[in-house]
């Protein structure tokens, strides 16, 4: 599995674009917390969708933020990698595009960042969205729309999961999502350099307020923001996410 399950693949040199300044329409705008610089793209889900992208029309995994971007138009105001995935860019966990369930719910234990339980499910059902641990999600059955399934969980109910150290050795540039406590405004973010499991969660709790938030994946961390100029490139992704009108 790639990410934090077999070791991710590092971005290819000079795949971050550079930023410029932010337009007023684009989700996404420049955070700093901590000291830390991140990139942080909010989605009212009440003005805008959230959609989750594995295969594309030809029923081949999309693999790249660029090809997503270039079958999708200008609709697409961001995208990023939505989860961890295995070597033919299948999730390896839940996994529900436009109400189906293509892949089940994965609730063994293993090694690597998936399996660092409690890990969770991020989903979208109409005009909300939420994060819960993959226990909950699953005795909850919310019925999404869309819904992608890592690990592991960042924030649960406001605090910091039990596993996560305050600043451990582990330094990797980060993704991952958080939704505010009124369930219509999910917040994606990416780190812009590497950084800690801790400082990235203290980044959804304290910075983002959101007390619910899940890690999607590190080194493959990968953004499209047009608003800010910025495409990256990367090794082949599997499960992308991003926004498009309603």
């Amino acid at each position: 599995m790639r990410g934090g399950v077999l070791g991710a693949a590092l971005l290819l040199a000079g795949g971050r674009a550079g930023a410029a300044a932010p337009a007023a329409n684009g989700p996404c705008r420049p955070v700093v917390h901590e000291g830390e610089r991140y990139v942080a793209c909010t989605v009212d889900l009440r003005r805008a969708r959230i959609k989750l992208f594995w295969r594309g029309p030809d029923g081949l995994p999309y693999g790249s933020l660029s090809r997503l971007a270039s079958q999708q138009g200008t609709g697409l105001t961001f995208a990023m990698n939505a989860g961890m995935y295995d070597a033919g860019l299948a999730p390896v966990g839940l996994y529900v595009e436009d109400g189906r369930e293509l892949k089940s719910a994965n609730t063994a234990n293993g090694p690597g960042n998936f399996h660092l339980k409690p890990n969770g499910v991020f989903y979208v059902a109409g005009e909300r969205a939420g994060v819960m641990d993959t226990g909950r999600y699953l005795k909850v059955h919310p019925r999404p729309d869309f819904a992608t399934q890592s690990g592991p969980m960042l924030v649960i109910g406001g605090r910091i999961h039990p596993k996560i150290s305050e600043d451990g050795p582990s330094q990797k540039i980060r993704n991952g999502v958080g939704v505010r406590p009124d369930g219509h405004v999910a917040v994606f973010a990416i780190s812009e350099a590497p950084v800690s499991f801790g400082a990235f969660a203290r980044l959804f709790r304290d910075g983002l307020a959101c007390p619910n938030a899940l890690f999607l994946d590190g080194s493959v961390s990968s953004l499209y923001a047009p608003a800010l100029g910025r495409q990256d490139l990367s090794r082949p992704l599997g499960p992308l996410v991003g926004a498009v009108p309603r």
